[in-house]
């Protein structure tokens, strides 16, 4: 996004360059690591951007890749950036680290699309539905550390109020609207919230996936799909376990989630219809006005 620069992205930009000019030069990851004094395992690192590589080491790779001149500057620059750190990081613990990753690279996203089955996606989620959501958490928050939990997630929707919003584009299953998180009268906020920032034309379009739509080729899980601004930053799917998120670069499975988006979008009602469904079933949480 033009007024954001994610660190993450920077790292991942630099990952894949690095691993690009290891493999022309036809060095050997043992020869770049005695090089510049690391082990091999952290060249590893440095290329799969799970760590970013201190600026000098970043400096003595690229001389043995023989890059000089206004190149070499441009990406010790990078590397730089690369180990700012974002805005995220000041909730510590909060976050676990595998989704500090995400986080990074959602905030320089210009589109997120993402499938939920059973949950409102957390930039769309209102407050009341997130302490709902971590109420019912096997392993429940409660008090400051909570307070903190919302205030990180609330923290990652103010780019939806910015003048260069990404576009996020949400197909959410029958069951995510239907399930009542925090008691009805949370959820039907919840609803009226997601009908409200709805539109067919605007940055935010919301899709209910109907039980009536029967099987699909995504009944496995949700997944979302992160694409930016660079042509050479590519699309990135993210899929979240309990226990760790994963993410997937290869063009073959970038060209799997994306057709299987377009499937459900194709599958799911449309957005006013959607939009239709979420007030209809908001007026049922709520019940009859006194």
């Amino acid at each position: 996004m033009t007024g954001r620069t994610s660190p993450t992205v920077r790292r991942r930009r630099l990952a894949a360059e690095l691993a690009k000019l290891r493999r022309e030069t036809g060095k050997s990851r043992d020869a770049v690591a005695e090089h510049v004094g690391v082990a091999p395992s952290t060249i590893t690192r440095f290329e799969n951007a799970s760590a970013a590589p201190p600026v000098m080491t970043v400096a003595g790779m690229l001389d043995f890749y023989g890059v000089s001149g206004a190149e070499k500057e441009m990406w010790v620059t990078v590397a730089r950036q690369a180990r700012r750190r974002g805005w995220w990081s000041r909730y510590g613990d909060t976050i676990p680290d595998y989704f500090k990753f995400y986080v990074g690279l959602e905030e320089e996203a210009f589109e997120v699309r993402s499938y939920e089955p059973e949950l409102v996606p957390g930039l769309l989620q209102t407050e009341g539905y997130m302490r709902g959501l971590m109420a019912a958490d096997l392993h429940p928050i409660s008090g400051a550390e909570l307070d903190r939990w919302v205030k990180l997630r609330l923290k990652r929707q103010e780019k939806l109020r910015e003048p260069d919003a990404p576009r996020l584009w949400m197909v959410i299953g029958e069951g995510a609207i239907r399930t009542q998180v925090g008691g009805p009268e949370v959820m039907a906020e919840q609803l009226r919230h997601l009908a409200e920032i709805s539109s067919p034309t605007g940055p935010v379009i919301v899709q209910v996936l109907p039980f009536a739509a029967g099987a699909h080729p995504a009944m496995d899980g949700s997944f979302t799909v992160l694409g930016f601004p660079e042509p050479r930053d590519p699309d990135v799917v993210y899929v979240q376990s309990r226990k760790g998120g994963m993410y997937l670069e290869d063009p073959p499975d970038l060209t799997e989630y994306n057709d299987m988006f377009q499937h459900l979008v194709a599958r799911a009602l449309g957005p006013e219809e959607s939009r239709a469904m979420l007030e209809s079933v908001a007026d049922e949480m709520a019940g009859p006005a006194a």
